[in-house]
Parts: C-alpha cells; structure tokens; sequence
C-alpha cells in the first residue's frame, strides 16, 4: 500500500494540509558530513548558517524531493536516529553507491516481508538512513 497525501478537515477553515517533514540529523565533523552526504549519495549541499565563525554549523542537503537538515548544534537530533526514506528507483540507486566505491559502506538491499525493499546505509555519525520502495508484484 503507498501513502497518498490527503487533505485533512480542520477546525479553523475547513481544511488542513500537511507538507513533507525535513529531519534534523545530529553530525560532529563537517567534513565528514560533505564526504558522506555530497560525495557519496549525491546530495546537492544547499546552505549552511552559523551564528558565528567559531560556532556549530546548521546546514540543508537535498536530492530530488530529499531534504535533510544537519547540525552540530547540542539538542538538535539524536545520533542513532533511523529515517525511513520512500523512494523509486532503488535498484539504480544503489548501483550508483556501489560504483562510487567508498570506503565505508557496499549497501545491500533485503526485501521485507511486508512488501518493501530497503537499503540502510549508516552515515558517519550512527544515523541509519533506510531507502525504500515498495515490492513491485507485476513482475
């Protein structure tokens, strides 16, 4: 089963709609982060703020429809923390990953028992991203 968007009744104007979430995922090294997420997925490195030279980075990466935020900031994210990401194209994806030959992870896909194939892939900092597609049964 694929999740659709719906618009959902509210008690203001009637109706309410939600967007995409946008995790907040907790790094310690920003070179590490760009080596990672740039160099190795293949997201587009957006922005990034500080409040200051000396103080910790909050910065935007993306890919097609992707977007993570990353911080250094104390309280922003847990490390270890598990995304599940919905996607097409995994197969493709991987390939890609694995042709790139980086040192620190060869993803594999498993097919689950409830319809779906994964990846999981851990970034530098214990955060498992999961990409995930559903099983197609008209093979």
């Amino acid at each position: 089963m694929r999740a659709t968007s719906a618009t959902v009744p509210s008690a203001q104007d009637g109706t309410m709609d939600f967007e995409r979430a946008i995790p907040i995922l907790r790094i310690f090294d920003l070179a590490k982060a760009r080596e990672f997420y740039v160099e190795f997925l293949g997201m587009s490195w957006d922005w990034e703020h500080r409040f200051a030279p000396d103080l910790p980075v909050f910065a935007q990466v993306s890919r097609g429809g992707l977007v993570l935020f990353l911080s250094e900031h104390f309280g922003d994210g847990t490390p270890g923390t598990r995304l599940i990401l919905r996607m097409r194209g995994l197969a493709a994806f991987q390939a890609e990953l694995l042709a790139k030959q980086y040192r620190h992870a060869r993803p594999g896909i498993v097919n689950r028992p409830w319809g779906w194939r994964d990846m999981d892939i851990a970034d530098p900092f214990g955060n498992h991203l999961v990409f995930s597609e559903p099983v197609d049964t008209h093979d």
